[in-house]
């Protein structure tokens, strides 16, 4: 047992062991291994236990992890984690894919000072995991039953956050997704390298013994409609995340075997997941013994890169308009997908795809980084005659999600959206334009992390139980 902190001064850090590139191209395992109790302890107690603790303000849960590490320091797992998960419904989910390097690791004082980040997300993976393992973890127990329910459309990280707390107060929870599981991106769009599908099934799960009602393979706006919703419960959260591909415009765009990521990935797990996959087995979406070029910088694409390591590809590209310090998604997948052996194209842009009916090749240009525009980020700017040619028998566009046109997907036109298409809501209330119809997660911020949405479904599920409190009010005083 640590007696003190402050360790980083003697104890250098360590992550936990890391299986050999060469290993994990040849399965879709988890990359790391699980801490040790007493490198936990010692790693938690490199905390400097910091005045201001910047890991705890960068965090979008705020969650109150210096104080967690120090009882992880002092073997004190059991209230550790009592501590973490009362700001988050998934630790052991964030433990495993936040960017930590951009939140909560990229800010510790101590990494700032040169000494090396306390490792916080594998110490949040390593005390959930225990947790689990010592029969630490139990559905939420409301006191009181309360009359009202509530409806979610998406079983994602938001919908299941906020029906999660929804039920720690007492409502009736009932949560409607078009995939035949829960779980959304985390079980089809996230490859299993990063986050084993039983580690979302069981928490899932829980949240089920707690009480919350799940209809799967359940499309609002086909097999339901909205407005069936609205009746049946007293409010509505939509969490449907974004799914609509952004596409882009080159010659050649329209060949075959040039396909959007998600497609891709979702393939990609069905099958691990055991399901019958046609557009996998008739090797449309399967990169095995193909020349695999990916576009785009982000997370996703660093998902697909290293999929396609495991399916056998023969060669792995990814072409980005930036360069490596540029890249939106994490620098430690990044590194990831270099040790697994991916060709990174810096500052290359597609600007063509060849081929007569199936794509062949991806014409590509060299790119220069400009003035920053508004956001402050430097424009990339095609360099002329920099043309050069990449064989490519598989190209996957990995260059973000946009919402789908729900107003016309729920035959609702009154709900309101954003010149962005996401739904409009009141930033401090997450109330649509509709009465009771309230929207966390991606279709309210954008495309985001699964640690935003969840702050997004608490913070909505907050919301949720203020309004149903003035609407049980309103009707007290109209029967009295």
């Amino acid at each position: 047992m640590a007696n003190k902190m402050l360790r980083f001064v003697d104890l250098e850090k360590s992550m936990p062991d890391k299986r050999e590139a060469d290993s994990r191209r040849q399965d879709f395992d988890e990359i790391y291994e699980d801490y040790m109790p007493a490198a936990a302890a010692e790693q938690a107690a490199r905390c400097s236990q910091c005045g201001v603790p910047y890991c705890q303000v960068h965090c979008p849960l705020h969650n109150n992890i210096p104080d967690w590490l120090k009882l992880t320091a002092e073997g004190r797992v059991q209230e550790a984690y009592e501590l973490s998960q009362q700001t988050n419904n998934f630790p052991e989910i964030c433990g495993r894919i936040c960017p930590q390097d951009r939140l909560c690791e990229g800010n510790c004082v101590i990494e700032k000072a040169g000494h090396g980040t306390v490792t916080i997300g594998s110490i949040e993976k390593y005390i959930t995991d225990t947790a689990w393992e010592e029969g630490w973890v139990k559905p939420v127990r409301p006191l009181a039953e309360k009359p009202q329910s509530v409806g979610i459309i998406g079983a994602g990280p938001a919908g299941l956050a906020a029906a999660e707390e929804l039920r720690r107060q007492g409502y009736k929870v009932e949560v409607y997704d078009r995939y035949d599981r829960i779980g959304g991106l985390m079980v089809y769009g996230i490859p299993s390298f990063k986050l084993e599908k039983d580690v979302v099934a069981r928490r899932a799960k829980l949240i089920a013994d707690a009480g919350v009602i799940y209809h799967t393979d359940c499309a609002v706006g086909e097999t339901l409609a909205f407005e069936e919703l609205r009746e049946k419960h007293d409010a509505i959260l939509v969490a449907t995340g974004v799914y609509k591909a952004r596409d882009m415009k080159a010659p050649g765009i329209g060949l075959d075997n040039i396909v959007p990521a998600l497609d891709y990935l979702i393939a990609s797990n069905r099958k691990g997941l055991g399901d019958a996959v046609q557009a996998f087995d008739d090797g449309s979406l399967n990169a095995a013994g193909k020349r695999v070029v990916v576009i785009g910088g982000g997370d996703t694409a660093m998902d697909c890169v290293r999929t396609a390591v495991r399916q056998g590809a023969e060669a792995v590209s990814c072409l980005y308009r930036r360069d490596r310090a540029n890249m939106p998604g994490s620098q430690r997948e990044v590194a990831n997908a270099e040790d697994e052996g991916i060709d990174f194209q810096w500052l290359s842009a597609p600007e063509a795809f060849l081929g007569e009916s199936e794509v062949s090749a991806v014409r590509a240009l060299k790119v220069r980084l400009g003035a920053a525009d508004a956001t402050g980020r430097q424009t990339p700017q095609l360099v002329e005659g920099s043309q050069f040619t990449i064989k490519a028998d598989l190209v996957i566009k990995a260059l973000g999600f946009d919402p789908e046109d729900l107003p016309k997907m729920f035959d609702v036109p009154e709900l309101q959206v954003t010149k962005w298409g996401t739904l409009k809501a009141d930033f401090r209330t997450f109330e649509t334009s509709l009465e009771g119809v309230f929207a966390a997660g991606d279709i309210l911020r954008g495309a985001s992390l699964v640690v935003w949405a969840v702050r997004d479904g608490r913070d909505a599920a907050e919301q949720i139980q203020k309004f149903l409190e003035r609407k049980a009010s309103r009707r007290e005083v109209v029967a009295a």
